[in-house]
């Protein structure tokens, strides 16, 4: 009979939820998936959580029972059980992409890690931004890649396929694709100047923007009391303006080669569903992190 601690620990481990895109799981050697806040050791962002980030709020122990725990949920374990290597990198909303064949001698600093060397896990932890996974299925290469606004600007992803063609000789025809959970444009709330940044480097730009005029009862009910000087008479409402990160990781993958039919995106939104998943914005900074990993079976 295993003892109260063991059953405790199988207790949090299968309270593990990884969410999982339709479109890689049929691929036979592939291991990947996008971790959620439940289950694991943590309690300092609420009850028994999965924090897989090394924040300051967490402890770096329990942080790491929780990894150890998510990839063998995931079951990407050698052929003694033991877990593999999890690579993951110092992240710095960059375009930085590192090629690993094993388990690298000093940290990595970057945004993206693309490798087809089997029996590693490699890992991106978000918050809100979207996490993206390349599969080459013809290759056997895989790529994960940390997509906020200012690695989708730099264009993380496309240079991410070309990344995988230089290394692994891929052919966009045969990646597939898959977006994570993130911050969907129901909720990623911008300004300006984000607008300005992707207005200098797509031309599509105006297609990843909504606005929002703020609406107000009181104006509209009463319009002259808001009567001004300026054209045409009345001052302005303030407006929201709303981002589409989803859309602009879609299209650089379509410009990198990458065919429409094979790339996904998952619909859960961090800031809506704040009770499966962690998001910066909605919890005001202190929150844990999720990770999407992906692997290759020997």
């Amino acid at each position: 009979m295993p003892t109260r601690s063991a059953a405790t620990n199988t207790a949090k481990k299968n309270k593990i939820q990884i969410l999982r895109a339709d479109a890689l799981t049929p691929v036979p050697w592939l291991v990947h998936g996008f971790s959620t806040r439940q289950g694991g050791y943590s309690r300092v962002y609420g009850g028994d959580s999965l924090n897989l980030g090394h924040t300051k709020h967490d402890s770096a122990t329990l942080v790491e029972k929780n990894r150890v725990a998510f990839v063998q949920k995931l079951g990407a374990l050698d052929s003694q059980g033991n877990p593999w290597p999890l690579i993951t990198t110092r992240q710095v909303h960059s375009d930085l992409i590192h090629r690993v064949n094993g388990i690298p001698k000093q940290p990595l600093v970057g945004d993206g890690v693309v490798s087809d060397t089997p029996g590693l896990l490699l890992g991106i932890q978000t918050a809100d931004c979207f996490p993206v996974v390349l599969v080459d299925v013809k290759r056997r290469a895989v790529g994960v890649f940390h997509a906020g606004w200012r690695g989708t600007v730099k264009r993380i992803v496309e240079k991410g396929v070309g990344e995988m063609r230089r290394w692994f000789k891929s052919s966009p025809r045969d990646i597939r694709a898959a977006i994570g959970p993130g911050i969907h444009n129901c909720c990623y709330e911008v300004g300006d100047e984000v607008r300005t940044q992707f207005e200098s480097q797509f031309a599509y730009a105006a297609d990843l923007f909504r606005e929002v005029k703020e609406s107000d009862v009181v104006r509209e009910r009463y319009p002259l009391l808001f009567l001004t000087a300026r054209a045409p008479g009345h001052s302005e409402l303030p407006r929201k303006l709303f981002l589409d990160l989803v859309e602009a990781n879609r299209r650089q993958l379509l410009d990198a080669g990458v065919l429409a039919r094979n790339i996904s995106a998952l619909p859960h939104c961090t800031s809506c569903q704040t009770d499966l998943l962690f998001s910066y914005r909605k919890e005001s900074g202190p929150t844990g992190r999720m990770m999407g990993v992906a692997g290759i079976r020997s």
